[in-house]
């Protein structure tokens, strides 16, 4: 069998308190139960759902600051309220070409992005009826917080809806999504990745990989994306795409866009990216370990936006555009919303430092990509009128 990932804590990582420490304990402690529960194995993306939303002990689940300065990462609309802002004409457009002013928003974070987008709205003469799903009690208390004056136009959801008409947002949500793991053994059978625990005193982590062979609908359907490859290790998220799948039975008119991290799928199964794309955050150092840190750090996949948009067409919807976050922004008008030069030249340097990292190719702009899926939305869609990559997926 070819070789698993090494366990091992990386260097330069920072050196977690505490109490931080005692709450990873306790992660460790459900997930070890888990795996017991499951028979000593237990599949990636079980291990991975435990370890990220488990109630009161998920990395999403508990009450640890995850953005920012002061946390473990950074989304595009902490950089600034101009990526929100931007989004604006995109969305009234979709809003319009839906007859309803309802957006939904799902995993809003620290809720930025709504923060930004509402008053935006506003001056574009809608006044949204702005809904949030949010899984984590404790990023709604903040998004509550955060979002106190517009609180009569905020709705907290506990569920999907049964019916929506209006514009969806998902901005990195995707990736945050469980993700199958699997490996081609040297024989060309496919085999799945999952966890077991490792009680020895010396291991870096309580855990430890362990492969079994793969069922056969996931080998079906991992047949038909990538060649069987010797020791190639790499993700399919069969969570997001029932997920967007699923969108297809409440979505009835409007549009979603989906923005996030990710490859079409030729791009994603390239044969050079040998190890797939599993990457963890931890204090703003990213680093392809996942078993250590329970709890503590922010675990996520790259998006095969390919698979994103068969799932939208099999849950009848359409595939309405598909293209780089630099280009989606540009064309919603980014560069308008920079302040001319001579008007307050420290907030214009912090904007154009902002245009950088949300549209620059060795920043945000290229590895980030936004898909739009829909029902009953006429007419080429504003951040798709240039550039429009569908022919790609």
């Amino acid at each position: 069998m070819n070789a698993l990932p090494i366990i091992q804590t990386p260097t330069g990582l920072p050196e977690p308190d505490a109490d931080a420490l005692a709450h990873s304990a306790r992660v460790q402690a459900m997930l070890i139960e888990r795996i017991r529960q499951a028979g000593g194995w237990l599949p990636f993306d079980a291990w991975m759902q435990a370890a990220l939303y488990a109630p009161g002990l998920g990395y999403y689940s508990a009450g640890s600051v995850k953005f920012q300065r002061e946390g473990d990462f950074t989304t595009a609309p902490e950089i600034s309220p101009l990526f929100g802002q931007a989004l604006a004409p995109q969305v009234a457009q979709i809003l319009q070409a839906s007859g309803s002013t309802t957006v939904l928003e799902f995993g809003a974070g620290s809720g930025a992005l709504a923060a930004a987008l509402i008053p935006a709205l506003q001056g574009l003469g809608i006044q949204a009826h702005y809904q949030i799903l949010e899984l984590s009690a404790d990023l709604r208390a903040r998004q509550q917080a955060k979002l106190g004056w517009w609180r009569g136009q905020v709705q907290w959801l506990d569920a999907l809806p049964a019916r929506f008409s209006g514009c969806v947002l998902a901005n990195e949500v995707l990736d945050a999504m469980p993700a199958v793991l699997f490996q081609w053994d040297e024989h060309g059978q496919l085999r799945q990745l999952g966890v077991t625990h490792d009680p020895a005193p010396q291991a870096a982590s309580p855990f430890a990989w362990a492969t079994r062979p793969a069922p056969e609908p996931l080998a079906t359907k991992v047949r038909s994306r990538v060649p069987p490859l010797p020791g190639y290790l790499s993700e399919i998220n069969e969570q997001a795409e029932a997920w967007v799948r699923q969108m297809g039975q409440w979505l009835r008119r409007g549009a979603a866009l989906l923005i996030d991290y990710g490859f079409p799928q030729a791009e994603y199964y390239h044969p050079q990216r040998l190890h797939g794309t599993l990457m963890c955050h931890f204090r703003h150092h990213a680093h392809d370990q996942p078993l250590i840190l329970p709890g503590l750090q922010d675990i996520t996949a790259h998006v095969d936006f390919t698979a994103m948009a068969d799932a939208a067409l099999e849950g009848g919807l359409d595939v309405l555009g598909y293209t780089s976050q630099a280009r989606f922004l540009m064309n919603s008008g980014l560069v308008q919303l920079i302040r001319a030069p001579g008007c307050d030249p420290a907030a214009r340097a912090r904007e154009l430092t902002a245009l950088n990292l949300l549209t620059g190719e060795a920043e945000m702009g290229e590895l980030f990509k936004v898909l739009a899926v829909g029902r009953d939305i006429d007419g080429p869609l504003l951040g798709f009128s240039r550039g429009d990559r569908r022919d790609r997926l």
